[in-house]
């Protein structure tokens, strides 16, 4: 059940490729004696070691599939330059125009891109169903659906892998020579592949932020990678397990596992790799998904490991995988370290630890603001990981950052916002990060009964932040805004909100518009969002940048809807969104950006809008914030 790949001397490389002239009726003179070879002595030799093993073949395809990985990269690198060069012209050229000044930009400069957009870029796989989740029950789901690019993606890799698999000598009539084969085809294919594996796996993944492909992306790339490389190690096992039965008989497979180290690593590795995949089935996921993480870590853990030692145990030496074993615990090792020291770093200093004030809110949400003693330097759009010493604090969960405030030593400490700071060159001391969470299950849930019983519905706890992360997608080019936001998807898209009307005010965004459309199920979750609403709307010049629509889909009367504000409306029900869109798009000013953050069932409806104002030829990207966990 060995690992092989290139590197081997030119004498194992010999006997991995030489074939044996060995037949189960083949006999040979002696003297007056005829010697009869035993049958088994066409099955023993391929039950380890490299005979049967196309070594050559293991290399070229080993390489290939690096290429294709690296050729991939290298596009989207291209593409990523050319993107924010374009967009920094855009941004130098815009930022002191009026909105209708820039038709320039409000027009595409390549008629093909819109159709690009409309028929793969934004494309779900089928129909419009993408993000919103495809339901078992009440509490299971499948997941999602990956968009048409991404199953793209993974149809080339999972069709190379297949390819690669079985580009086999079938002309050979030893059926344990070939299972051989297909062990050391398939068992190299599996370390291959859990390279990019635990590479995307990573929070601090430096390919996020080069490539501008989203975390919640790699995730997937991830469970994918991960389920190619549990079935080729699968496939491994099985075509050594079918030679050692017909050499050895059923005792001789479990005389192996239990007493040759080789073996038995290889197959506690390999029984690691199924269980971790038949858990991360999507309802045993989502069902019991704080179990399931934990679990996850702990079993790849041991997969990794039994991997390496597999691989040092073979009889002809150390197998030529073991150096990517080694760099793939490397990487996990400086992931998981990097985590644990920017944690530390971050909540720690010689002012104290970071506290966090958690308030119940209507709705059944907690609004959390965590007191963090160093300054930290947060950009629209990023999410942090938070764990809380009262609330299972070996838990930590990514939630998106609605609201920041730095603090300064000459003002005793005491929060001022980054507009109101009158010496620039002053330094905080520490930073106020807002987070609105809402209640679910298990650890969303608990935090929220912990605020609910305190007689004041809120609590003061020790807390720890994790990051920022993301915030790689820059809307200061953009001429029009369009946010959407679901529910707590309002967190992502209010971050955008103060660093907007800022760069307005001082001319240093080409925005001349901002739509926000928030999506409420009744009028007491507006709550949720009050302290921070109140000091953006009270900054100067809001009025000529900001329009903000308020739906709430279930009011208790018709008075509750009722705003008197042209540039604060609110109505009763769903909005029709392809009509709220294409208004936009008829009074857009320069290039459009329309982002989503919400629901499942939101981020299809407001993708399908996008593409179908694609055909009015002008700019307008899309830009959608999900986590598929």
């Amino acid at each position: 059940m060995d690992l092989q790949h290139h590197g081997l001397p030119d004498r194992g490389l010999a006997i991995a490729t030489a074939p044996l002239q060995v037949r189960a009726e083949a006999s040979t003179v002696t003297g007056s004696h005829t010697v009869v070879a035993t049958p088994s002595s066409t099955i023993s030799p391929y039950n380890t070691g490299l005979n049967g093993v196309n070594q050559p073949m293991n290399i070229l395809f080993t390489e290939l599939l690096w290429w294709s990985l690296g050729i991939v990269g290298l596009v989207l690198l291209v593409i990523r330059i050319v993107e924010l060069a374009w967009a920094k012209l855009r941004l130098l050229t815009a930022m002191s125009l009026p909105g209708e000044k820039q038709e320039f930009w409000r027009r595409t400069q390549w008629h093909r891109m819109p159709s690009l957009k409309r028929g793969l870029l934004y494309a779900p796989l089928w129909k419009k169903r993408h993000n919103r989740e495809i339901r078992l029950s009440s509490a299971a789901n499948m997941g999602t659906l990956p968009s048409r690019l991404h199953a793209l993606l993974l149809f080339g890799y999972l069709a190379s892998n297949l390819a690669y698999m079985f580009i086999l000598d079938w002309k050979n009539e030893n059926k344990y020579a070939l299972c051989a084969e297909i062990r050391g085809r398939s068992g190299t294919l599996s370390v291959v592949s859990m390279v990019p594996l635990i590479i995307f796996a990573g929070r601090n993944n430096p390919l996020i932020g080069l490539l501008n492909v989203s975390f919640d992306t790699y995730n997937l790339l991830h469970r994918w990678m991960g389920r190619i490389s549990v079935i080729e190690v699968i496939i491994h096992f099985i075509a050594w397990a079918v030679v050692q039965v017909a050499d050895d008989g059923w005792a001789g497979v479990q005389h192996k596992i239990l007493h040759d180290r080789f073996i038995g690593y290889g197959t506690v590795g390999v029984a690691a790799m199924t269980i971790l995949m038949i858990l991360a089935f999507s309802p045993i996921r989502h069902a019991f998904y704080e179990t399931f993480l934990n679990t996850h870590i702990i079993l790849a853990l041991i997969a990794f490991i039994c991997t390496w030692v597999h691989c040092v145990s073979a009889s002809v030496g150390a197998l030529p995988q073991t150096p990517w074993i080694l760099a793939i615990l490397a990487l996990w090792l400086a992931e998981r370290t990097a985590r644990m020291l920017r944690l530390a770093y971050v909540n720690w200093s010689s002012r104290g630890f970071t506290e966090a004030f958690v308030e119940a809110v209507p709705g059944e949400a907690c609004r959390v603001t965590m007191h963090v003693p160093r300054s930290v330097t947060i950009k629209p759009g990023q999410h942090a990981y938070v764990r809380f010493a009262g609330v299972n604090c070996w838990e930590n969960h990514p939630f998106s950052i609605a609201f920041y405030e730095h603090a300064y030593r000459s003002d005793d400490i005491l929060p001022i916002s980054e507009k109101d700071r009158p010496d620039r060159t002053r330094k905080p001391v520490g930073t106020t990060v807002s987070f609105l969470i809402g209640a679910h299950t298990g650890f969303t849930r608990k935090l929220y009964n912990t605020a609910l019983r305190s007689q004041s519905r809120s609590v003061s706890m020790r807390a720890a932040l994790e990051g920022p992360y993301a915030g790689h997608h820059s809307m200061d080019s953009y001429g029009h805004c369009v946010l959407f936001a679901g529910a707590t998807g309002i967190t992502h898209q209010i971050s955008y909100l103060p660093h907007l009307i800022e760069g307005f005010n001082a001319g240093t965004v080409a925005t001349r518009r901002v739509t926000l459309v928030w999506i409420v199920r009744d009028y007491e979750v507006l709550e949720w969002a009050r302290p921070w609403m109140d000091k953006i709307l009270r900054m100067p010049n809001r009025k000529a940048v900001l329009q903000i629509r308020l739906f709430v889909t279930r009011p208790k009367t018709a008075s509750q809807v009722v705003s008197s504000s042209t540039t604060v409306q609110m109505f009763p029900g769903r909005p029709n969104i392809p009509m709220l869109l294409a208004k936009e798009v008829g009074e857009q000013m320069g290039a459009m950006c329309v982002s989503v953050c919400g629901p499942g069932g939101l981020a299809d409806d407001v993708r399908d809008a996008v593409r179908k104002v694609q055909a009015h030829g002008t700019v307008v990207d899309f830009v959608e914030e999900s986590f598929t966990w």
